[in-house]
């Protein structure tokens, strides 16, 4: 009788498998970032009760904005060699803190045979993990993103509507945040942050999803309690979703 293999979620096991891979490097501040907070989040007394996570934080991967605007070359490509590298060495879930890169979602889905986790699905199960089961939720993000609705179907499916910023105010808070960023720099990306939060709050959301992960790095921690709205992290929230699989596949994460 054949002996079976090692579970990759044992403490014992003697291999280099991860639980989860992250596709990053889209940006490169995103992926880093995505892997800290998952690391601030996860419930652990210890190093060996954190999640076993595999960074691959690509930066070559073309731009997703452009491409679904049409002024850039198909980064779909890249990301399946991304997804598909991953999955060969070994992880058992696939995390891509980029919210444009679910454009190409199911693509990035069939071609592995692990889960992928959808970045909106966990910032719709943090919306309800915060208690807003329905309302209008504000949207902050990249031009595709808000234009071509990655956030909207999915929202309005779950019982929500949505709120967005008209084309001068989003280029003048979401971009210029973003862009800031991506350029490194934090200090001039918090300013058009939060105006876009309080343009958002002031049309009637009653939460504001920060929809790119450039954005959260826009609004330290230490800010959002003074924000006077309910803000839904996509950063935080994909790294929530991983936790809660890594709960119901592996050991209980409990801090000792």
């Amino acid at each position: 009788m054949d002996t079976p293999s090692p579970s990759p979620f044992d403490e014992s096991y003697p291999g280099d498998a991860c639980f989860v891979g992250i596709l990053g490097g889209m940006g490169p501040m995103a992926g880093a970032a995505f892997a800290a907070r998952l690391v601030a989040l996860t419930p652990a007394g210890h190093d060996q009760h954190h999640i076993p996570t595999l960074l691959r934080n690509d930066p070559r991967i073309p731009d997703r904005s452009n491409a679904r605007m049409g002024r850039g070359p198909d980064p779909l490509p890249a990301l399946l060699r991304g997804v598909r590298d991953l999955e060969s060495r070994g992880v058992a879930l696939i995390a891509i803190p980029c919210n444009t890169a679910h454009f190409w979602y199911e693509e990035m889905r069939a071609a592995v045979r692990v889960p992928v986790l959808h970045i909106v699905d966990s910032v719709i199960s943090d919306l309800r993990r915060q208690g807003f089961n329905k309302g209008r939720i504000g949207v902050m993000g990249t031009r595709a993103t808000l234009r071509q609705g990655l956030y909207q179907a999915r929202l309005e499916s779950a019982g929500y509507t949505c709120e967005l910023l008209n084309e001068t105010d989003m280029e003048h808070y979401s971009l210029a945040a973003l862009e800031a960023v991506k350029a490194n720099d934090l200090a001039a990306s918090i300013g058009p942050a939060v105006d876009g939060i309080q343009t958002l709050r002031k049309q009637g959301a009653d939460a504001v999803v920060l929809g790119c992960t450039e954005l959260p790095l826009a609004v330290p921690h230490a800010l959002r309690s003074a924000m006077g709205v309910a803000l839904s992290d996509s950063l935080d929230a994909l790294a929530l979703a991983v936790i809660e699989r890594y709960r119901e596949s592996h050991r209980p994460l409990t801090a000792v």
